[in-house]
């Protein structure tokens, strides 16, 4: 019944996989290869690493179920829990799990049978001494360990092509969750040990869910908490607004997309354990999408940070909590910038935001700016009855914004939403009345060259209206 029952811990592959990967680490592997037979009439999955090894003695240690204290101290780049990750994570995926190991050119080999074990109703592991038809050995090194699955009933629901296809998809899958999961490590980051991880000889690339590398990323300082002795980092950051990268928005909004991929990263020992998720200290907003605050934590903190035993959930401690609170306000505000800041109104100068932002309590309406130079040199030159026409035009057009479909296109797909394109004769007509009307007011042509840089429709447009207006400045000179 216990045996049975740990089955159902929970696990995923891709959270199994990643718990079997954490002792590969431990051990100091430096390569580690995930083998799959997805062919074979009884397929299997196997883990194999250049470790250090282990002997007999430490193999029987290791499979025994709960072979360590979780309550003991351990070495800083130790990345167990319970010992019990091999057991747990194996027998959730399968039924027969067989370990080799060789250290010193010595190999000793144990499996563990759930059939064997329900059929006697004891815990009996069995060692093997002919290692001829264990598959892979031949892959196991002068040092390192083999771990393989099979009688897959988790992972391969019935017979035939469909059945095999599902289980490759999710290999794919789950290799793709490691490739986040262990990304610190594939990259060779400062401070521990780079390690190459491959699927079937195709070697898995780091996934940087922070875009660390992009230039407009926006990386806060790193900020220390002390908490029982130990210090837990915390370093914020704002993704790129989609327009930076048009290529790499897709690939950094994961599969579950930004708005659900925003909030903490917490890494134990520089591994993902939990992402996407405030802890219940804020909501998941659209505006808040491009926010990230990765937490590291030490393995002492085990306890304190609520470690489940598939290394896939936390819970911060009170003081941490009270502080990471105040820092999603901070990093929330960032994230918003990046998404208002492109209709920013300038404080230099109001008469050229097309659109004006207006509070009144607590609602925001958006309406024309009628002081903007190209509708007030067009409305200069009405006569007033229809000068007064053309502002109820502006009025009617401002009150009849599509406001529940825009949020709806932004919220889905904000790549896929953009303004109308613009004719080359129109925007060189407004450039040029919204020049002369900056001139008029006494603008040097430098600042007014600058002011309209910083605002639409004219960026979004800039290598037109910068010929555009360098002419204008020509003239200007002449004259």
């Amino acid at each position: 019944m216990l045996i049975e029952s740990m089955r159902d811990i929970g696990y995923s592959l891709e959270t199994a996989l990643a718990d079997i990967i954490d002792n590969s680490i431990t051990a100091k592997a430096r390569c580690i290869r995930l083998l799959a037979d997805t062919t074979s009439p009884d397929p299997s999955l196997a883990i194999l690493d250049d470790g250090e090894g282990m002997t007999e003695d430490k193999l029987l240690a290791a499979m025994r179920p709960g072979s360590r204290n979780p309550l003991e101290t351990r070495e800083q780049d130790d990345l167990g829990r319970f010992g019990l990750g091999l057991k747990t994570a194996s027998f959730s995926q399968c039924r027969m799990l067989t370990v080799a190991s060789r250290r010193d050119g010595i190999t000793c080999c144990a499996r563990w049978n759930l059939d064997e074990v329900a059929r006697t109703n004891q815990w009996l592991v069995e060692f093997l001494d002919d290692f001829t038809q264990i598959p892979w050995i031949d892959e196991l090194g002068s040092s390192g360990t083999l771990v393989i699955w099979e009688a897959l009933d988790r992972l391969v629901e019935g017979d035939g092509s469909d059945a095999r296809s599902a289980f490759v998809s999710r290999i794919d899958d789950a290799a793709e969750h490691l490739e986040l999961v262990f990304h610190r490590y594939l990259a060779g980051e400062r401070g521990i040990s780079k390690v190459a991880l491959f699927l079937n000889g195709r070697q898995l690339e780091p996934f940087d869910p922070f875009h660390s590398s992009h230039p407009a990323t926006q990386a806060g300082p790193v900020e220390k908490i002390k908490s029982g002795g130990q210090e837990v980092e915390i370093q914020t950051f704002t993704l790129p607004h989609h327009k930076k990268d048009p290529v790499e928005w897709e690939r950094y909004a994961g599969k579950a997309g930004y708005l659900k991929n925003q909030g903490f990263y917490v890494y134990r020992g520089k591994r993902l354990i939990i992402h996407g998720t405030w802890f219940g200290l804020a909501r998941q907003k659209e505006l808040t999408k491009l926010a990230r605050v990765r937490i590291d934590m030490p393995n002492g903190m085990d306890a304190d940070w609520k470690i489940d035993v598939k290394k896939a959930s936390a819970q911060p401690p009170y003081h941490v909590r009270e502080r990471l609170r105040r820092i999603i306000e901070t990093i929330g505000a960032t994230s918003r910038r990046v998404y208002t800041a492109r209709g920013r109104r300038l404080a230099s100068d109001s008469r050229l935001p097309v659109w004006q932002r207006m509070q009144s309590g607590n609602e925001i309406s958006y309406c024309l700016n009628p002081e903007h130079p190209v509708f007030a040199d067009f409305a200069g030159r009405l006569p007033d009855d229809l000068k007064t026409d053309f502002m109820r035009v502006l009025e009617m057009a401002a009150t009849s914004i599509p406001i529940d479909a825009l949020f709806a296109d932004i919220s889905a797909n904000p790549e896929q939403v953009s303004g109308s394109e613009m004719a080359d004769d129109t925007l060189v007509h407004i450039v040029a009345t919204t020049f002369a009307a900056l001139r008029a007011s006494g603008i040097d042509p430098e600042d007014a060259m600058q002011m309209m840089r910083a605002t639409e429709p004219f960026r979004e447009n800039w290598s037109v209206v910068s010929d555009e207006l360098n002419r204008l400045l020509e003239r200007c000179s002449d004259e």
